[in-house]
């Protein structure tokens, strides 16, 4: 099952691009459901496959440790898949939902939502998504922008379990949840101090809020 790690609450939470083991473990003892480890080399919260190893070793058996891959290369993530043990995939770019199924473990396919597209149409393209994670668009920038995309337009009643992503921070995490009432909530760049770099306050302040309201 997805995020079947962590805290017994309405609305599950993932923290994405921790690269610190301190961090992840403080993000874990808060009562995060899944950590995102991110394998993309232009993002400044990328991690090599020793990090990463280290990372989910670090975590196992208390969050849901979900890979991050935007247009991953076949064989690179079957390197990295025989090196860093992981519970999820999530997939960021254009992969086609034939890709994502392949690799035997549960996946949640990224969108970024753009001012005009049919959402719901949109996501019927991966039917064998075990979620998906919608998030702002900033062409080029593939997540992690700390831009929030209008929340009206997150569709209701899909078969797949939603979560939302783009702009969440402590200070809004709690109206996001009121208003949208997603499956989970995702965020990285709103429990950072500077980008790519976490900060160990503002990540108990964010998951403080989500108890408050969960």
């Amino acid at each position: 099952m997805l995020f079947a790690n962590g805290a017994d609450r309405n609305v599950k939470v993932k923290i994405c691009g921790l690269r610190n083991p301190s961090d992840a473990q403080v993000a874990a003892e808060c009562g995060a459901d899944a950590i995102g480890f991110m394998f993309y080399e232009p993002s400044p919260r990328n991690l090599t496959l020793e990090e990463g190893r280290v990372l989910s070793q670090t975590l196992k058996g208390k969050v849901t440790r979900t890979g991050v891959f935007v247009n991953p290369e076949p064989v690179f993530l079957e390197q990295l898949l025989n090196t860093v043990e992981l519970d999820a995939l999530q997939f960021h770019g254009d992969e086609t939902n034939e890709f994502c199924r392949q690799w035997g473990l549960p996946w949640i396919k990224a969108v970024r939502v753009r001012e005009n597209s049919d959402v719901a149409e949109e996501l019927s393209q991966w039917t064998n998504a075990s979620a998906f994670l919608l998030d702002s668009y900033t062409p080029g920038v593939y997540g992690g922008t700390g831009e929030a995309f209008d929340w009206g337009r997150f569709p209701k009643h899909l078969k797949q379990p939603l979560i939302l992503a783009g702009g969440l921070s402590p200070a809004n995490v709690a109206e996001a949840i009121a208003t949208v009432q997603p499956w989970a909530i995702d965020v990285s760049s709103g429990v950072e101090r500077s980008r790519g770099i976490k900060d160990e306050t503002l990540i108990r302040e964010f998951m403080k809020e989500v108890n408050n309201v969960c």
